[in-house]
């Protein structure tokens, strides 16, 4: 069968298709000293309408979730909407804990206005300070002490009275009082008097014995001992009861000889903040000191001591209860408190309740060492964190959900969420009106949106930043401007125009899409703080065109050192790469490896092989578990492809083997899957592939050429292949038309191009494709239902009628 060869000649690419040049005759200035600094945000007109409804409308739920890549300029654009918002919330007043005379495991909240928090604590604090001088000095006054000892001298008629009446008792029934040592301790005893004399009543049966006295005797005054003694224990009742009316009637005047100054102290602080919670704690405060004026008159003894004892830090306080513990306060803070939490933890963000190691070898805390964390901080404006770090620390979800959702905090130590605490305090909620600003990556959004419950309704705005924009003269300008300001902020050189085309031409390329253009502007100010550099290298006042271009490449180079190996590799011949002659069954496919922040592309040799059998087309790549989900969907489109083109008058039986070879990770994406239908259909054909030209781009069942992602560093993978084996002016790229506009090739590709040296071809459907690779014509069905003979399809639909027929030959022998 003579095979039609084509004599047409291919389309190809010309040199200014292969990539957009930027129109730096429209920057009306020659260096960005001539621009005003960009003070907007560009390219993220959705995520700013977004921030400024979830900013600017305080109401439950309305936080806000930032989503984009790393490098759009979120932080940046929240920094700068916050600055210029006024919010509707009220401010947030300054909050205290103090403690609860009622259930001192409770601390008591107390509110104030902006500025009074602080102003109380030291009132408190001078309240302090004046009683501990007041208090005792009005107890050492001669009146008072006068008043105490007329009082003591009552009390001690009243008990002498009643012990000389007891002793009358005793000694009218011939019994006296004496004291007597029992242990070290001198306690009054009762014995009865025997012929004159004292004796104990443990003697008087030995007595008894001698004949001294009667048996009868003894049994008479032993009796008469028992009643007596019981007598003596109701006269010590009675003392202790006069003790404690002394104690009680002297406390009763140290209280009234100290009230007028406690009373007019704490009416002072009462007047001066008319809060009704803060008047009733001043009351309970006021009753406290009342009821403990032997912490002020200690303190006074200790400041008496010749040699005062060295305070512990470990000791309590004495005077605790009366202490304020300002936890936020707001009085140097103007406008709307935002907060960056680089470092979400628990602790960071809830606060949380310190602990003291004691003396005694025991944890201690008390209200005091509650400290407030950013959630309160930014208690009526923001709060920022990172989603994924709030997520990763423990316990911090959790808890910010539930606050966001009640609006109130609770102040807890972490190690409460693991049930390991030995901390008994609960301080009282505080009523919070925080909007919390998360920043995470849209895979994480949509994973707490599906598996968290909670999660939409507490991030009710989602604003979305793009990672690309409009290209447009407009945006042309604002890049310049953008230049402008980094030029200025980090006090950079000048850049002319045509190192502003260059930074505009690499982010053109970093979008992927001519009619596109980054908005990753940290990738950008990396490269503009790198061509300043090698301007300084230079020497030149300027940063120009060629510094640009340095930087972009040195850029390049520090990152490839996988791709060099690579293509050192093929150029040895380790790694199977033709670029010249011919083979059956054999193309060069176009691939891209990812390397972090690098990306490249290399040629990788694909075969196929056919033969007569029923198991379809079979992916190496899947049997050996190396190959994707997509991939494997792009395989399965290729018999989809066979059926409809050649199936249609007879039953498709063949067995047939795609591979990647040399290739031992993982595959996955469709944009081989039009390079292994070539490989397919030489190897049915029998035709010959050229080697020099490699294949990229994805198919569908009906054979049309679909775009494909990376096509600049695919076709720049395979350049540079051929260029390292010598570029013999054949070979080249066939790429899906749909990806012309993507096409930001560099320089020497580009002038390749123009000196015949490669070539790239466009395609629309694979019958365009496979006549560029084979040199023979693609052919139409004619009007019989054949293809056209000696076409390629004349060749691969016969070879699948003869493996049908031969199938089912040998099937029925």
């Amino acid at each position: 069968m003579v095979k039609l060869k084509l004599k047409k000649k291919f389309t190809e690419l010309k040199p200014e298709e292969l990539r957009w040049a930027c129109p730096v005759e429209k920057l009306h200035f020659e260096t960005t000293e001539e621009v005003e600094p960009l003070e907007d945000i560009i390219g993220q007109e959705r995520a700013l309408k977004a921030l400024k409804l979830g900013t600017e409308l305080f109401a439950p739920g309305y936080n806000i979730f930032v989503c984009g890549l790393t490098g759009t300029g979120r932080m940046t654009t929240i920094k700068h909407i916050l600055k210029q918002i006024s919010p509707k919330a009220p401010q947030a007043p300054d909050r205290c804990y103090v403690y609860n005379f009622k259930n001192p495991d409770e601390p008591r909240l107390l509110e104030f206005p902006r500025g009074q928090a602080i102003m109380f604590k030291r009132n408190m604090e001078a309240m302090i300070f004046y009683l501990k001088q007041k208090i005792p000095r009005t107890l050492e006054d001669e009146k008072y002490i006068e008043a105490r000892n007329k009082i003591i001298e009552k009390y001690q008629r009243k008990e002498q009275e009643l012990f000389r009446e007891f002793q009358k008792k005793v000694e009218s029934e011939r019994f006296a009082i004496i004291n007597m040592q029992v242990e070290n301790v001198v306690k009054p005893s009762i014995v009865p008097i025997i012929e004159g004399k004292p004796v104990p009543v443990e003697q008087l049966v030995n007595l008894a014995k001698s004949g001294k006295i009667s048996e009868e005797t003894v049994r008479e005054i032993q009796q008469k001992y028992l009643e007596l003694q019981a007598q003596m224990q109701e006269v010590f009742k009675k003392e202790m009861v006069l003790t404690r009316e002394l104690a009680k009637e002297l406390e009763e005047l140290e209280r009234d000889a100290v009230r007028s100054i406690v009373d007019g102290i704490i009416d002072e602080i009462k007047e001066q903040f008319k809060i009704p919670k803060v008047h009733e704690y001043l009351d309970d405060v006021r009753k406290h000191i009342l009821n403990n004026l032997n912490i002020f008159k200690m303190s006074a003894e200790q400041g008496k001591m010749p040699f005062p004892m060295p305070e512990q830090k470990d000791e309590v306080d004495p005077f605790l209860p009366y202490r304020v513990n300002v936890i936020l306060d707001n009085s140097e803070q103007e406008g709307v408190p935002v907060i960056i939490e680089t470092t979400p933890t628990f602790a960071n963000i809830f606060g949380t309740i310190e602990k003291v190691y004691d003396s005694r070898g025991f944890w201690r805390t008390d209200f005091t060492k509650i400290k407030a964390g950013s959630l309160l901080k930014a208690d009526g404006g923001y709060l920022v964190i990172n989603a994924r770090d709030a997520l990763s620390e423990p316990g911090v979800w959790k808890a910010l959900k539930r606050t966001l959702m009640y609006r109130k905090l609770e102040i807890q130590p972490i190690d409460v969420f693991f049930q390991i605490s030995s901390i008994s305090l609960k301080p009282e909620p505080i009523e919070v009106n925080t909007k919390v600003i998360m920043l995470g990556d849209p895979e994480l959004y949509h994973l707490l949106y599906e598996y968290d419950e909670d999660f939409q309704k507490i991030f009710k705005i989602k604003a979305d930043f793009d990672f690309e924009m409009n290209l447009t003269d407009e945006v042309i300008v604002q890049y310049a401007k953008f230049v402008r300001k980094m030029c200025r902020d980090e006090n950079l050189k000048p850049f002319d125009k045509g190192a502003i085309g260059k930074v505009i031409e690499f982010a053109v390329r970093q979008a992927g899409r001519r009619d596109k253009i980054t908005t990753k502007f940290s990738i950008i100010a990396d490269l503009i703080r790198e061509a300043n550099y090698w301007a300084g290298v230079d020497g030149s006042e300027f940063v120009k065109t060629e510094h640009v271009q340095k930087a972009i490449e040195e850029s390049f180079d520090r990152k490839k050192m996988i791709e060099d190996k690579i293509k050192e590799l093929i150029a040895k011949g380790v790694i199977l790469v033709d670029v010249t002659g011919e083979r059956v069954g054999q193309v060069n496919g176009l691939t891209i490896y990812e390397m972090g922040d690098y990306k490249f592309g290399r040629p990788v040799r694909i075969t196929a092989s056919v033969s007569m059998g029923r198991a379809g087309i079979i992916n190496i790549e899947r049997e050996s578990n190396l190959s994707g989900r997509i991939h494997d969907k792009g395989v399965l489109i290729l018999a989809g492809y066979l059926r409809e083109k050649y199936a249609q008058d007879k039953p498709l039986t063949l067995s047939a083997s795609i591979c990647f070879e040399q290739s031992y990770s993982g595959i996955d994406g469709d944009s081989a899957s039009s390079t292994e239908l070539y490989a397919l259909l030489s190897a049915l054909s029998g035709l010959p592939i050229k080697q020099g030209i490699a294949v990229t781009g994805s198919v569908n069942q009906k054979g049309d050429i679909q775009p494909i992602g990376g096509v600049n560093e695919k076709i720049e993978g395979f350049f540079d292949v051929c260029k390292a084996k010598g570029l013999t002016g054949e070979q080249g790229v066939i790429i899906p038309k749909r990806n012309i506009d993507d096409l930001m090739l560099r320089d020497d590709v580009i002038e390749a191009v123009k000196n015949g040296m490669f070539h790239i071809y466009p395609v629309e459907t694979i019958d365009e494709g496979i006549e560029i690779l084979t040199g023979v014509k693609a052919g139409k069905r004619l009007k019989n239902g054949e293809f056209e003979p000696g076409t390629v399809n004349y060749l691969v639909d016969k070879r699948l009628r003869e493996i049908s027929k031969g199938l089912k030959k040998f099937t029925s022998d």
